[in-house]
């Protein structure tokens, strides 16, 4: 099958040298390497999605649970990020950087822990069932202890 190449140089050196093709013999190289780029953020959800919820790796043994599970999971990143988006105002705590980690931008990961902490501080989740389970802590300590669980949870 004849393929069109479209290879890329730095001309200073710095990036590596990059190859591209296409099967469409009269796509223009600029078009090929602007596919190439308009792609990449469809790359990078998978990712996320293989990282963080577990795509790929699924346990289960039956090719029918696998394809119910997958577009399930792809649907909980979609509504992580919608969540995220619609809480934009918490952005302030986005990204979640360490002294020896910081970030300049939040990842899916620091998304996945606004949502639980932002769901684990609703009111549902505030109280004990029974007076007898209940122990009291100060607001500030359960603030910082719901950081910690949605970060590593």
């Amino acid at each position: 099958m004849p393929i069109r190449w479209v290879l890329v140089v730095d001309p200073e050196g710095r990036l590596p040298t990059q190859a591209f093709f296409t099967t469409d013999l009269n796509m223009a190289p600029a078009r090929v390497v602007e596919l190439f780029v308009q792609r990449w953020s469809l790359e990078v959800t998978f990712e996320e999605v293989r990282r963080h919820l577990g795509v790929e790796t699924q346990r289960q043994w039956n090719d029918l649970a696998i394809a119910r599970t997958t577009p399930m999971l792809m649907a909980l990143f979609s509504l992580v990020c919608l969540m995220v988006y619609r809480w934009r105002e918490r952005w302030d705590a986005l990204p979640r950087s360490t002294a020896w980690y910081l970030k300049s931008h939040a990842t899916f990961s620091d998304c996945l822990a606004l949502v639980r902490r932002t769901i684990w501080a609703e009111e549902n989740y505030a109280y004990s069932r029974s007076e007898g389970e209940m122990v009291l802590i100060s607001s500030k300590r359960l603030d910082r202890l719901l950081e910690q669980l949605a970060a590593t949870a």
